[in-house]
């Protein structure tokens, strides 16, 4: 049997994870206390913010398989599937994530999951139709990548506080529409910019640590596999196969693009680019091949 190629977990992303929670955990705290010193219930505030993080961190998961209408398979229905997932784990003594397909032409894959232990692992026929064994490798083993670095929790929980952000300011909004000048207009308006500024910070923050954590994944599954090129050979495949995606089916999955390999983006939309959660498709090749001649030249990757 093969040496182990994944080498461990990855400082710099547990760093990073560490400075963006700090980040956010500031933020949210300033938050909640404006809030609530504007006249909000402190027992309300509350309640509302850990029953939208209950959901999000348990439900998230079955959430994005029906929207993505994926559906677990088992080993019967998928042989060559969990063949090698199997021997992707096996090799690197990595607890096997259950395994799922989606039933579209879109070329993608997600982990979800909130832990190590209920994880899975979602590819969707598009990718298997047009993806070689070594290329869907690659990609499968970037989203065990995800998994083993605990990704799908933290951009989860992390995620879930810009949205409530966001909603925060959307319902300040309209409840504005039509109220009177005075005191209660005043604390609308301030709820407003305060939740305006946190997702603004909140969003600039997740989108650095979504990049880097989409290198990690990167790298960890070229570990993994011991073949970078074979995911970089994928993630130009994927990117040159999305073009001919009709829009609508891309922005149906626009929701999941943080999870995705590649982000479904709809075509010509420069604005969504410059803010995606993922790097640009160009530097993670560049930087797999890179990790390729390392492990030409040494055996392994390195950190």
């Amino acid at each position: 049997m093969a040496a182990r190629q994944w080498q461990g977990a990855d400082g710099g992303l547990t760093a990073r994870i560490g400075v963006t929670f700090f980040g956010l955990g500031l933020l949210y705290a300033v938050f909640i206390g404006v809030v609530i010193a504007l006249g909000a219930s402190a027992i309300l505030v509350l309640v509302l913010f850990g029953a939208f993080a209950f959901f999000q961190v348990f439900f998230g998961d079955k959430l994005a398989m029906r929207t993505m209408n994926a559906r677990f398979v088992t080993a019967e229905e998928a042989p060559e599937y969990h063949a090698m997932v199997d021997r992707l784990c096996q090799l690197n003594d990595i607890a096997k994530p259950r395994l799922a397909i989606a039933d579209t032409d879109m070329p993608n894959a997600f982990a979800m999951g909130r832990s190590r232990k209920n994880a899975s692992v979602t590819v969707t026929t598009g990718l298997v139709e047009r993806l070689d064994k070594d290329e869907l490798e690659g990609v499968i083993a970037h989203e065990i990548g995800h998994i083993v670095n605990r990704d799908v929790l933290v951009m989860t929980i992390a995620g879930f506080l810009a949205t409530l952000a966001a909603l925060v300011v959307r319902m300040g909004l309209y409840g504005s529409l039509g109220r009177s000048r005075g005191n209660a207009g005043a604390q609308i308006l301030v709820i407003i910019a305060v939740s305006a500024v946190v997702y603004a910070v909140s969003y600039i923050l997740l989108r650095a640590l979504s990049r880097y954590r989409e290198y990690a994944a990167d790298r960890t599954g070229a570990q993994i596999t011991g073949k970078p090129s074979a995911l970089a050979s994928a993630l130009n495949k994927i990117a040159g196969s999305m073009s001919r995606i009709p829009q609508k089916d891309l922005r149906a999955a626009e929701g999941m693009n943080a999870f995705f390999v590649l982000p479904a983006l709809p075509r010509g939309m420069s604005f969504s680019r410059l803010f995606s959660t993922h790097p640009p498709t160009e530097e993670r090749v560049a930087r797999l091949m890179g990790l390729q001649g390392q492990m030409d030249s040494t055996g392994r990757a390195q950190l």
